[in-house]
């Protein structure tokens, strides 16, 4: 059964993680394909130019067509003149790219079983930052731990004192459980997780259900 060391609660504490969450095999093309929809949704798509239909100016020839020794011109709005239009430019657009719920469990489930089986995936014991945050205390805990950075901080959305005390840390993420993606956890070369936020990882790399078997909100 895979285990983490559990920060905060005694150098021998560890904690057994799901079987099923943390025990998948490397999926290289779904975790591809998942990273790959997550960071093309986090892109606004409102880049935009104008064509020549859309530019103002032009309605006139520069000059006529023979007898200047220039070339001839139709248009001071010609994507060859500064201040013309722009050919094939962006336009906004949605770069969303569909992901099926299984094939986004799967990479989930890739991901955090490639931290465990590294052991770069440790659980956090927010009691004391919880209730005193302390940005100094939170640094020795993960230099303590000794993995390297950048680190996630997973935490559950109600242990706002937690996230307090590793937020300014530099190489250091913190972000609730409901919006760690694929592509952070990837992108982190460790992670700390809570107990609370383990859960819900859990239950969302296990298909919405807890290890319990009841339904995760």
């Amino acid at each position: 059964m895979p285990e983490a060391p559990v920060l905060g609660a005694g150098a021998s504490a560890r904690v057994t993680l799901d079987e099923q969450a943390f025990g998948e095999r490397f999926h290289g093309p779904l975790v591809h394909g998942a990273v790959r929809a997550e960071l093309n949704a986090r892109r606004r798509g409102t880049a935009a130019t104008r064509s020549r239909s859309q530019v103002s100016g032009g309605g006139s020839k520069p000059w006529r067509q023979k007898g200047t020794g220039r070339a001839r011109a139709g248009s001071n709005r010609s994507p060859l003149w500064a201040g013309g239009a722009t050919v094939f430019g962006p336009k906004p657009r949605s770069y969303t790219v569909k992901v099926n719920r299984r094939e986004r469990r799967t990479a989930l489930r890739s991901a955090l079983t490639l931290h465990a089986e590294r052991g770069s995936l440790a659980v956090l014991d927010p009691g004391a930052l919880a209730e005193a945050p302390s940005t100094k205390a939170a640094a020795e805990l993960l230099e303590g731990w000794g993995q390297p950075g950048p680190a996630l901080v997973v935490l559950a959305p109600d242990e706002a004192g937690a996230a307090l005390s590793f937020r300014n840390l530099a190489q250091v993420d913190v972000l609730p459980e409901p919006d760690v993606g694929v592509a952070d956890l990837v992108g982190a070369a460790s992670v700390l997780v809570s107990s609370a936020a383990l859960e819900g990882l859990t239950a969302r790399a296990r298909g919405g259900r807890t290890a319990a078997g009841q339904e995760a909100s």
